[in-house]
């Protein structure tokens, strides 16, 4: 006797995808607007509602603003879309944020820019800043380059105190080249020398001149 088996197909499991999650988008005011969170006005709707990433104006109270209802009482706002007069425009990110153009210039145009940050870091190739009037005001100052030129009509300094170190140190007048003080001191360890069509030595109480040799004529 054979036993004769038949087999059957096996059935395919259907795969089964998760329902997408339902939402209603609407249009409401911002009634709350502060460091918990913002609330949402829409008709009878009233509702706690969460800023979208890609909504980068911050929301304020009396906004209109597009929402996304995904549940009876939470709302994403996308978008804002009228703003009351007077009211300050703030474009707030969370986390590191970076700006970043590729192929092409990014200009910031204002009739007043103000950057303002507790460190202020600036790399740039080649830099060239210009302005009728400009004011760099400091507690301490640093300024390190290979070669520092500066050019202009009149040079006015202001210090308590200047420490010059030098190599080399040439300095051409074409005028007059005058030091006022209460005491003047020249030193050299090798050679001092004072040259001129006519020389004036000139002193209210007492002219000194001291040398193993003194040479005149």
């Amino acid at each position: 006797m054979t036993a004769t088996v038949v087999l059957k197909p096996r059935r395919r499991t259907a795969v089964r995808h998760a329902a997408p999650t339902p939402a209603q988008s609407c249009v409401g005011v911002i009634t709350v607007a502060d460091v918990n969170g913002i609330s949402v006005s829409s008709g009878n709707l009233q509702a706690r509602g969460r800023r979208a990433a890609s909504c980068l104006l911050e929301p304020a109270i009396g906004d209109t603003v597009a929402c996304l209802l995904v549940a009876p009482d939470e709302v994403w706002v996308l978008a804002v879309l009228q703003r009351e007069e007077g009211t300050a425009n703030v474009l707030r990110c969370h986390g590191p944020t970076r700006i970043a153009v590729d192929g092409g210039a990014l200009t910031l145009a204002a009739p007043h820019l103000a950057l303002e940050s507790e460190v202020f870091s600036l790399r740039a190739a080649k830099a060239s800043v210009a302005a009728d009037d400009a004011e760099l005001v400091g507690k301490n100052l640093h300024v390190i380059g290979t070669a520092v030129k500066l050019v202009g009509s009149v040079l006015s300094t202001v210090f308590e105190r200047v420490t010059h170190f030098s190599r080399n140190h040439l300095r051409t007048t074409d005028g007059i080249d005058r030091v006022q003080a209460t005491h003047v001191e020249c030193e050299a360890e090798q050679l001092a020398r004072i040259s001129g069509q006519h020389l004036l030595l000139n002193g209210q109480n007492l002219v000194k001149a001291r040398g193993g040799q003194i040479h005149f004529g």
